[in-house]
């Protein structure tokens, strides 16, 4: 099987690293594909799942080349990893290749990448209902799609419950075009994203279609008990106490659920107190529950959301 990728509007030195570096990686990786570059233009050719392991590869480079304006060493490996580790003996036998792997499946390994995300984990395990606390870009949310998502394919769980408050960030929904649903579906999309990274399209469709998996507004929590289920909390800073009294008090037996948000990042009214503020003073002598905090060491976007954070830290502590 012989490809073609075009790699347009990146220069072949970031994409394949200076003197070809990452493209010599490349072909000691994939020994058995012939790689060739020529100007905007790189053919590979070898067995169809072979080709299709280096094609992600390369994909998956041009997008942080072209987001990034750079591929670090690190992300070059990680790449790599990502990306071979699915398809060696130890995976297809659902053997994890190291701890820090949350689910796998034979096209996509997700891993936790920060020790804020390792504690994430690791408190999941032992606790049955999780706060996850910090800014931007940590990866609150994809861990906690990632944990649950683990735990339903190990039968743990039989559903996953996945919310967001649908609260007006300086916009107002009436304006926005559509029926309710339409309007709303903005605010679940991060959820969306997360979960059409570890499934199949055709999975998550037949998943959410018989409601294995559902994404809803929080206000579509009341009034429910949710048996065998993980539910996550996404964006909890939004919700206020009564709301955040009611997500929980919905867990139902063996249930367990994720709550992540950034008390930076609060959108509600200012007479409206935050339930994911006062929920550590509230609910800290609980056993069973676990407060992590994440930090600007846990960022894993691009290289300068780090930097902002830093900023706006140093500016609201003034």
């Amino acid at each position: 099987m012989t490809e073609t990728i075009e790699i347009q509007g990146i220069e072949p030195v970031i994409l394949l690293g200076p003197h070809d570096r990452y493209l010599k990686q490349l072909k000691k990786e994939f020994p058995d594909i012939i790689i060739n570059s020529r100007g905007s233009e790189i053919t590979i050719a070898g067995t169809a799942d072979e080709v299709r392991l280096l094609g992600k590869v390369l994909s998956e480079m041009m997008l942080l080349a072209t987001r990034d304006g750079e591929i670090s060493e690190n992300d070059f490996k990680t790449i790599v990893n990502l990306a071979i580790s699915p398809v060696s003996k130890e995976k297809a036998e659902g053997i994890p290749l190291d701890d820090d792997v949350i689910v796998a499946s034979r096209d996509y390994v997700v891993r936790a990448k920060t020790n804020g995300q390792r504690r994430m984990v690791a408190e999941a395990k032992t606790n049955d209902i999780v706060f996850a606390i910090g800014p931007a870009g940590t990866g609150k949310t994809y861990t906690a799609v990632a944990v649950a998502v683990a735990a339903w394919k190990a039968k743990t769980v039989k559903r996953i419950v996945l919310a967001r408050p649908a609260v007006e960030a300086g916009e107002s929904l009436g304006f926005l075009p559509g029926d309710l649903a339409q309007k709303i579906d903005p605010y679940l999309r991060p959820l969306y994203d997360a979960l059409q990274d570890m499934l199949t399209s055709e999975k998550l469709k037949m998943l959410t279609e018989r409601r294995i998996i559902e994404i809803v507004p929080l206000a579509y929590m009341r009034g429910r008990t949710l048996n065998n289920a993980f539910i996550i909390l996404d964006e909890a800073q939004n919700a206020s106490t009564k709301q955040m009294k009611m997500c929980l008090t919905r867990l139902g037996i063996n249930s367990r659920a994720i709550i992540t948000g950034d008390v930076t990042q609060i959108d509600l009214p200012k007479e409206v107190e935050s339930g994911l503020e006062n929920s550590r003073t509230i609910l800290k002598n609980i056993k069973g529950i676990s407060f992590v905090d994440l930090d600007k060491s846990d960022v894993v976007r691009h290289k300068l959301v780090r930097d902002i954070v830093n900023a706006y830290e140093i500016h609201e502590s003034r």
